[in-house]
């Protein structure tokens, strides 16, 4: 779960965080000027905080937390690989001719798109690297302050393997929400939830801890 601590300041949520670095930090803008260019980049993020997650998050329940194994494995990450495919070209549609998703100027879907699409790319299925999608994530991974939040991440997927111990005792619970459980039962993968469930190692949203 993505957070933001800022002074007393304590958010989570990857869009509420956005849109209160945005109202606090007004210049640079994240969000270009007019309201349908507004309404466009929030679309993308939108899409991407939900449907394109679901998928990234799926394959680490199957690679890192071993969820399923084997061709079930094989066969899930198959299906991951085809609906990534599938939202490349419906990204590469939006970015167009643009240096940015925004326009000339790196911004808030650029901030928003960037992480997933490098999520992607950790299991071998982010944009090919000679793709017009394959060389915006080139340029937005040269920005440091994406380099940095990158490398970061990865550096932390070296406690994986022992959260996915702690997973398959109960001591640890996997959030399950909307996209994501839709994303299991429309791929194949109900047997996990159901699973899941009956071993109480997944969790849903609520109650807030």
């Amino acid at each position: 779960m993505p957070a933001l601590i800022h002074g007393d300041v304590t958010l989570f949520e990857s869009t509420i965080i956005l849109e209160y670095i945005e109202e606090t930090w007004p210049e640079p803008a994240l969000l270009p000027k007019t309201p349908a260019e507004r309404a466009h980049v929030r679309m993308l993020e939108e899409v991407m905080d939900t449907h394109y997650e679901a998928v990234t998050w799926a394959l680490g329940e199957i690679h890192f937390f071993k969820r399923a194994t084997g061709p079930d494995a094989d066969r899930l990450t198959a299906a991951a690989g085809e609906q990534l495919a599938q939202a490349h070209t419906w990204l590469e549609h939006h970015l167009s001719t643009n240096e940015w998703f925004g326009g000339s100027q790196f911004g808030y879907a650029d901030c928003a798109i960037a992480p997933l699409l490098n999520g992607a790319a950790g299991f071998d299925l982010g944009p090919k690297a000679d793709t017009p999608l394959g060389q915006w994530l080139t340029r937005a991974n040269a920005r440091p302050t994406v380099k940095q939040t990158q490398e970061e991440a990865v550096a932390s997927l070296g406690d994986m393997a022992q959260v996915g111990d702690l997973i398959s005792t109960g001591l640890f619970k996997r959030q399950y929400r909307d996209h994501r459980l839709e994303w299991m039962v429309r791929s194949g993968g109900l047997d996990i939830v159901v699973d899941g469930v009956k071993n109480d190692t997944i969790r849903f949203v609520w109650p807030f801890a």
